[in-house]
């Protein structure tokens, strides 16, 4: 049973990648920069390198798999305003910035034209003021 998403819980936590996968990496990576400082070997530099990359590696495809969410998000939202929005402002909402759109899709469908006015006015910038004012939460459990 999945627990009921709002502002206070909606954050999405891989547990393989948060706290397995990137503590390993990052106290690698810290072990071989301290290796590195007690003796110096070209060996060893390359082992600080190596390390480097595989935590550069592993930040690199989390922020591609969610610059790819965020792309699909934008697109889910663009079909749903053309569906709730009259045309006109469904055209102005679809060129909000990304970050907007993408706190928007958390509205529920009753609340969403208000809440995109606001931010068309300019009274809601921020992801976070835009979550903040979403009463009816509508949960995002696909989330990567």
């Amino acid at each position: 049973m999945k627990t009921e998403q709002n502002y206070s819980n909606h954050v999405r936590w891989y547990p393989i990648v948060h706290f397995v996968l990137t503590p390993i990496l990052l106290f690698n990576l810290i072990w071989q920069i301290v290796r590195l400082s007690q003796e110096f070997s070209w060996d060893r530099a390359e082992s600080v390198l190596l390390a480097a990359g595989l935590m550069i590696l592993s930040l690199t495809a989390r922020i591609q798999a969610l610059k790819a969410l965020d792309r699909v998000i934008r697109l889910e939202e663009r079909l749903r305003y053309r569906e709730l929005l009259p045309k006109d402002v469904a055209e102005k909402a679809a060129s909000l910035r990304t970050r907007q759109i993408i706190a928007l899709r958390f509205a529920s469908d009753e609340e969403l034209p208000e809440l995109i006015s606001q931010v068309l006015d300019g009274k809601l910038n921020t992801p976070k003021e835009i979550k903040m004012a979403v009463k009816n939460w509508r949960g995002d459990y696909l989330r990567v």
